[in-house]
């Protein structure tokens, strides 16, 4: 299958460098003594020296900040100090990203660059400028890596850094993890503060690990006890229900891009990691300790198109009827909270498309299937499904309650133990 080759490879076999392993395990390393946050810093700089060339996924490289910051990671922990994620070298999404990784830094991140996000001049936003040009898909090159967290996505996905911060007005975190082959994760909106006066926009990471992610969200959230290297995963008393959903009522997805996201989703029913709303009867599920009985709840999902609403949002001037903007986030929120009554998650698509070439997009929305949650506020977070004829990643995509990360988390990881390792592959580039 082409493209299943990535971009730059290290040595056949080889293991990945400390700084290329997962934020868990770096940061378990540096606090056990084994290795100092400057070496791990150090290693990474030299990769990102080495192989961003091709990729392009850092605007700036911050190296004497980067190692002075390490500096004082190391003697933060000589002196005592508890920091979950020590030493782990970030990317900060674009030149001003410092102003959100506050508790990155807290924490122990070291950030060495400011990672590719869309030029000036073009309206579409699923491409990065970089240093070296145009920020290329680490599957494929001639594709973009999504956007606007592209250097995000390709720098995590490459393997120059294990987890890179992103933020998401309309899936600019979910797209491109969906396409670069990571993880990519979406915070309900309002959960922290942001500077989007429309309230559209909400702070994401992009990792290799799902466990990477659910450190970022321990620590955004406040929690500061570490993660383990290998966590236990949180299993509830019963698989959580979930309705899956190829175009959430009214996109057209890629038929292709569909098959490889539905074929995840079974395995996930068949593994037990979730128990799937029964299709045949629309919006009903089995019982698991009566299996002969369907529990019945609503009907179908079926949302309005939210492009309107959205545009009307972020540009108000050229929007010519407010009043069916308001009515379509209205009947939105509504459905999605009678669905989230009655059940766990929401499984779709990520993206309806393949990555695109680097001449742009076309005249299809990349965010046809997560932007309604923008609107509506509710946590997302994009996994590794397969790969496409094409040979690049498509992305599965998990949605779930207001404030409900942690169950969507465990649930991702979950996930990530039938569907993955994705690391073993991501790391090899």
């Amino acid at each position: 299958m082409p493209g299943r080759s990535p971009t730059t490879s290290e040595e056949p076999g080889s293991q990945p460098p400390i700084s290329a392993r997962s934020a868990v395990s770096i940061a378990s390393a540096v606090r056990a003594g084994t290795v100092r946050a400057v070496d791990v810093t150090t290693d990474a700089l030299d990769r990102i020296e080495r192989l961003d060339r091709a990729l392009s996924s850092f605007a700036e490289v911050w190296d004497e900040r980067a190692l002075e910051c390490a500096r004082e990671v190391d003697a933060r922990l000589d002196a005592g100090e508890h920091l979950p994620l020590a030493g782990v070298p970030i990317g900060v999404k674009g030149r001003h990203g410092l102003r959100t990784a506050g508790p990155l830094l807290a924490a122990g991140c070291v950030p060495v660059g400011a990672t590719s996000v869309p030029g000036p001049g073009t309206p579409w936003q699923t491409w990065g400028a970089g240093r070296y040009g145009r920020t290329v898909n680490p599957w494929r090159p001639d594709r973009t890596p999504g956007g606007s967290s592209a250097g995000s996505a390709a720098a995590v996905g490459a393997g120059l850094v294990p987890l890179a911060t992103g933020n998401d007005g309309a899936g600019s975190v979910r797209i491109p993890a969906a396409w670069c082959g990571v993880v990519g994760l979406k915070v309900t909106n309002g959960r922290f503060p942001t500077t989007d006066p429309t309230g559209l926009m909400a702070p994401g990471v992009l990792t290799r690990r799902v466990a990477d992610a659910a450190a970022y969200w321990g620590v955004m959230a406040g929690d500061r006890r570490p993660r383990t290297p290998e966590p236990a995963i949180p299993r509830e008393p019963a698989a959580p229900t979930a309705l899956w959903s190829p175009d959430l009522g009214f996109a057209s997805p890629d038929p292709e891009v569909v098959a490889v996201a539905h074929a995840a989703t079974v395995r996930l029913a068949e593994a037990g990691v979730v128990r799937l709303v029964d299709t045949e009867h629309p919006f009903r599920f089995v019982d698991t300790e009566h299996p002969l009985r369907l529990v019945d709840t609503e009907h179908p999902l079926r949302l309005e198109d939210p492009a309107p609403a959205w545009l009307a949002l972020r540009r108000p001037e050229a929007d010519p009827s407010p009043t069916a903007a308001v009515h379509i986030r209205t009947v939105n929120d509504r459905r999605l909270a009678a669905l989230f009554d009655r059940t766990r998650l929401l499984l779709t698509p990520t993206a309806p498309t393949p990555p695109h070439g680097h001449e742009g997009p076309g005249d299809r929305y990349s965010t046809a299937l997560t932007w309604a949650f923008n609107l509506s506020g509710h946590p997302a977070i994009s996994i590794p499904a397969g790969f496409g004829p094409d040979g690049c990643p498509v992305g599965l995509h998990l949605v779930a309650a207001h404030g409900q990360e942690a169950s969507l988390l465990a649930v991702a990881e979950a996930a990530e133990g039938v569907l993955g390792p994705w690391a073993a592959t991501c790391t090899r580039i």
